[in-house]
């Protein structure tokens, strides 16, 4: 069965798309633990990050370093954190936090945007990232 990401990677479900290149996408958390929380997801279903081959894991670690920069030019943050955890969707993805504190890191606490919030943020981030 396709994970929710694939779904959205295919267009069955919205996201809050901030970038894309051939073999990745970048979206918006629905569920963030800081505004501007971000998803870098292979377009390639892969349950777990370490079953990747060398060269994929390093297209999405490259394509995710592209979208921190560009979060972190759009968010004010005093950095911006990256988890990789897998439980919660068996599809590979990278969380790109702003980080503020370290409560923003634990997952702990969400914040809730309304959807103008939502596509402002994806808006000026995507604008930050002229390299995708």
């Amino acid at each position: 069965m396709a994970s929710i990401f694939t779904k959205i990677i295919q267009g069955e479900i919205p996201c809050y798309k901030i970038a894309e290149d051939k073999a990745h996408i970048a979206f918006l958390d629905i569920q963030p633990n800081a505004p501007g929380h971000t998803l870098c997801v292979p377009k390639q279903e892969i349950d777990k990050l370490l079953d990747m081959d060398a060269a994929a894991y390093a297209a999405l670690m490259a394509f995710s370093r592209e979208v921190a920069l560009g979060l972190r030019q759009a968010v004010d943050c005093q950095r911006v954190g990256m988890s990789i955890i897998g439980l919660e969707v068996p599809h590979v993805h990278v969380h790109l936090i702003p980080l503020r504190s370290m409560q923003d890191a634990t997952f702990q606490h969400k914040e809730a945007l309304d959807k103008e919030e939502m596509q402002a943020l994806a808006r000026r981030i995507a604008a930050a990232i002229p390299s995708l």
